[in-house]
């Protein structure tokens, strides 16, 4: 194709952008095009076909959302505030749409008028939009900036559908009071979006589901097989046991300890606290000398603080692996594979690593903690913890009964 023919399309396509942009598809003639365009109608058909073939090259070759797209993810590498580029691409996908009302009303409407194959450039180029958002969100998840319990598909799926529906709304309906303006939207949008499915609390849905084991069904470890594991891990040395006992005593998820630092330990004569940061929130967390009926050191002597006096590095991460980086979750999975070999539950599986976490939980419940003072320290709202309180009234009526049959009668 010549240059000249590579221009008189790009004019056609650039014509009919802006007319279907101020008058919308169906009001847009191909008369009106090729005038604009400066061309005859007879070239315009000859590139198109007609209007829709037009309307589909519109829909195709428009860069405008993929230069969003490519935006966003140049801004996970480094990070930065993921809060403000999540707000920056969605204020400018509204700035973008915006510059195009009619249009968009008219792709609204019409839609059910075009042929199935403007139809699927449609959806294509919304898949191409959020197929760049999810990119980021990956990114930034992998890194640690972001928990959530959600694939960042599925989170630009919804990110995206959000701003289509505010642009969908803003350009169809009047009188609403839906949100204040543009602004308003912008910020309850993305404080939903970061502090709902991506946030500490999103994270403590999945963290008191984690595992694959469902809101009604508590799979907490008996003590024997705890300490067997705790004992294992020791024997691989002082990591591993700092790891294992982190595990059973404080009851933190794989993503939790994976993104501890060491200025997250917090001790004294008087306790042993980590503190958990998650983006827009923030708890502490008591570290158990006593994990069901054995005491493994003191507040201030223990596996976790021999662990962490022994190093002789400069890294921040609380736990390394062999390379002498910041462990990632599959390798703590691959050392509890390693530490619970051989061993099986009463229900006769392989111990999974989402039951240490379930295990503390139902014993700080048997020792007597307040379920608010629970759902602080977990992150959980008091109904995620329910089926902890049920399995833990299971096991004191147990511990109960037995006492009860050693008493004669």
């Amino acid at each position: 194709m010549s240059s000249q023919l590579i221009s008189t399309r790009q004019r056609l396509i650039q014509a009919a952008l802006e007319l279907f942009s101020a008058q919308g598809v169906s009001a847009t003639t191909t008369r009106q095009i090729a005038e604009k365009a400066e061309v005859n109608e007879v070239t315009l058909f000859r590139n198109f076909g007609n209007k829709h073939g037009l309307l589909l090259a519109v829909l195709e070759e428009s860069a405008a959302f993929k230069d969003l797209g490519e935006s966003l993810v140049r801004r996970a590498t480094p990070p930065g505030n993921v809060y403000q580029a999540l707000k920056d691409y969605a204020s400018d996908s509204l700035h973008a749409l915006e510059r195009v009302p009619e249009f968009v009303r008219s792709v609204v409407g019409e839609a059910d008028q075009f042929p199935a194959e403007n139809r699927r450039a449609l959806g294509r180029g919304v898949t191409e939009a959020n197929r760049y958002v999810a990119q980021y969100l990956a990114t930034v998840i992998q890194q640690g900036h972001l928990n959530t319990y959600l694939p960042a598909e599925k989170l630009a799926s919804l990110l995206n559908g959000m701003i289509l529906g505010y642009a969908v709304i803003e350009f169809t309906s009047e009188f609403h009071e839906l949100w204040e303006d543009r602004d308003d939207f912008l910020e309850n949008l993305v404080e939903l979006f970061l502090h709902g499915a991506m946030s500490s609390s999103a994270e403590s849905a999945t963290n008191c589901l984690q595992g694959g084991f469902s809101t009604t069904e508590v799979a907490d470890l008996p003590a024997t097989l705890v300490h067997e594991i705790l004992q294992q891990a020791r024997k691989l040395g002082i990591r591993d046991y700092a790891l294992a006992y982190v595990l059973f005593g404080a009851g933190l998820s794989v993503t939790e300890i994976i993104s501890l630092q060491r200025s997250h330990q917090i001790y004294d004569a008087q306790g042993h606290f980590l503190q958990i940061t998650i983006p827009g929130f923030v708890r502490q967390v008591p570290v158990n000398q006593w994990i069901l009926g054995k005491r493994y050191g003191s507040f201030t002597n223990n596996p976790l603080i021999k662990w962490l006096k022994s190093r002789k590095d400069t890294q921040t991460a609380m736990f390394l692996n062999e390379t002498g980086i910041s462990i990632s979750e599959s390798e703590l999975e691959t050392r509890w594979q390693v530490w619970s070999e051989g061993l099986l539950t009463p229900q006769g599986q392989a111990p999974a690593i989402a039951q240490a976490q379930q295990t503390w939980r139902v014993e700080m419940l048997m020792r007597g903690i307040a379920l608010e003072n629970l759902s602080i320290f977990t992150a959980c709202d008091r109904a995620q913890l329910q089926p902890y309180v049920r399995r833990a009234k299971e096991k004191a009526a147990l511990e109960q009964a037995t006492r009860l049959d050693h008493k004669p009668g």
